[in-house]
């Protein structure tokens, strides 16, 4: 098979996916890929919630790409119009969008072993009509953010006549002013929209607290003309910049869960949580899960929105749903025009077909194993070539990008051989697999994340499949590099031939660099030399090489 006939599909045109295809333009010079999209435009999560006030937790120089970065965003974090400007603009600057097609999602991917190739199932979201095709390798990029998540365990979610949608699905033309709105869920989103909504106070809001949530300050700080000036014009400024906005995010070398350490956060966010709402409010605001268990908010205003008159919190839990509003559990009802459910996403459910070798599917292989699971939230056993970008327990406690990045460059490596006809596939084994996910959950037995009720736990209660018990930096370390042993590779004959080319070489060169200091320090370059050569003839005969 030529290289040109191999070919690689994409599911999903969000950051993951984007971040993917670019790089195997500008890394490996490989331009026959697919991006499979089931919306009409790039973006993922940055194009599907366009809510007021949705922006980046994360600061915005260091939620971008390292290869493409932006000197002229506007703020410390990025408001949802300028990311996905921003992702929009990298999409034409690398001449993505020949590569996608919009309105298409995949039904299926099964893997064909004695072809070594996925035949690949699509559909026209408008039609219906379905398509086939093949690829050699496919990449999900969906992440963990694709299926909003509707509590339809609220008791008459389905008799409401007025208008309600999930934060996710904010419709363009909503207008709110004069409205009664009800906001189910405070966690990132609600807090988000709450503050900008309330800015105008004929609008009337009731947010709805089930769970009270821990908040840290995240102020959105703009950047000054100079600074952007600085940042695009004198040399290093912005690389400094996003250095040490990286630096304070992955610098530490282990998360530190002492009792110690989890009693001072406490401390410390309850005192900023007393200190920023309405006393009225204090005898429940305060959560009796530890920080970290559920996501932190960042706190850009929300807080601080509490205090407006057309604002008020709600602990009291929804009996039911009627047509004209909300029953509480005290037996009130409450009138509303509109319902917003800011209540998150579905990350428990794999949301494609996809079927490897003897039978297994992804989801199969979840259920099996109690929850969302794979080797260093990458790869599947029995399921070659077939890779996850944001998989199982990448939630790590730093920039989403910057796993990206790191899984990006990993899976790059891993499909290289198959693109350049060295190798047929490669499929992570089970051993290695289990061993890892062993280590992973009982780390998570020892962290926060099993002390509450969470979206991220399967069932809510059992398995951690989103968070990871380590830092960003264990993350990198880990994806640095494959290591071969843990995969089976299939027709790889000559990708392992020149693999020991490329050990022989290295060890020639070890030997020689040796041999020369040897020589310098005795005097005698003869002696030294055949030394190194005896040495470096026995090292090579290990992989079948004489000199």
């Amino acid at each position: 098979m030529s290289d040109t006939q191999r070919r690689v599909v994409i599911v999903g045109a969000g950051i993951g996916g984007l971040s993917q295809a670019i790089a195997l333009k500008t890394k490996l010079k490989f331009h026959n890929f697919t991006i499979y999209e089931k919306e009409s435009e790039v973006g993922g999560v940055w194009r599907a919630n366009t809510y007021p006030g949705c922006a980046s937790d994360v600061d915005i120089h260091w939620y971008s790409l390292s290869t493409d970065p932006n000197p002229y965003w506007n703020k410390s974090h990025g408001l949802q119009p300028e990311i996905q400007a921003y992702w929009i603009a990298l999409s034409r600057k690398h001449n993505l969008y020949p590569h996608i097609a919009f309105n298409t999602k995949v039904v299926s991917a099964e893997w064909d072993n004695a072809k070594q190739q996925y035949t690949v199932v699509v559909e026209d979201v408008f039609s219906g009509k379905q398509t086939t095709s093949v690829a050699h390798v496919v990449i999900s990029a969906l992440g963990i953010m694709e299926a909003p998540n509707m509590p339809y365990e609220i008791p008459g979610i389905q008799k409401f006549k007025g208008v309600s949608f999930h934060s996710a699905q904010w419709p363009s033309s909503i207008d709110l002013r004069n409205k009664r709105v009800a906001v189910i869920g405070n966690a990132s989103s609600g807090a988000q929209f709450v503050p900008s909504v309330s800015e105008d106070p004929s609008v009337k809001i009731v947010n709805f607290i089930r769970t009270p949530t821990w908040f840290t300050t995240r102020p959105h700080i703009p950047y000054s003309e100079t600074a952007k000036w600085m940042f695009a014009n004198i040399p290093l400024v912005m690389f400094l910049h996003r250095a040490w906005i990286m630096f304070r995010f992955v610098a530490p070398l282990h998360l530190n869960t002492s009792d110690k350490a989890i009693q001072k956060t406490t401390n410390r966010l309850k005192k900023y949580l007393l200190d920023n709402t309405p006393a009225k409010y204090h005898a429940h605001m305060i959560p009796d899960h530890p920080p970290g268990c559920k996501r932190t908010v960042a706190d850009s205003g929300y807080l601080k929105s509490l205090y407006r008159p057309n604002v008020a919190l709600n602990f009291d839990g929804i009996a039911e749903i009627v047509e004209n509003g909300i029953v509480t559990k005290t037996g009130e009802t409450l009138p509303f025009d509109v319902i917003v459910y800011a209540t998150g996403f579905v990350g428990e459910r794999y949301p494609m077909h996809v079927r490897g070798l003897n039978g297994v599917t992804v989801q199969g292989y979840y259920d099996a194993h109690g929850g969302p699971t794979a080797y260093i939230g990458t790869a599947i056993p029995d399921t070659p070539n077939f890779y996850l970008i944001n998989g199982p327990n990448t939630g790590t406690r730093t920039s989403a990008l910057f796993i990206i990045e790191v899984q990006v460059a990993y899976i790059l490596q891993l499909i290289e051989p198959v693109l350049k006809g060295t190798a047929s596939s490669f499929a992570i084994k089970a051993t290695p697999t289990d061993e890892f996910n062993d280590k992973l959950q009982e780390g998570l037995s020892r962290s926060v994340h099993v002390h509450c009720f969470s979206w991220a736990r399967a069932k809510g209660t059992d398995k951690v499949f989103y968070a990871s018990p380590w830092p960003g930096t264990i993350w990198w370390w880990m994806l640095r590099r494959p290591n071969w042993d843990h995969f089976k590779a299939v027709g790889a004959e000559k990708w392992v031939q020149a693999r020991r080319s490329k050990t022989a070489k290295n060890v020639l060169k070890c030997g020689a660099v040796l041999a020369l200091l040897w020589a310098y320090r005795n005097g005698s370059a003869q002696r030294a030399l055949w030394q190194a050569t005896t040495l470096a003839s026995g090292y090579l005969s290990q992989f079948g090489f004489r000199l």
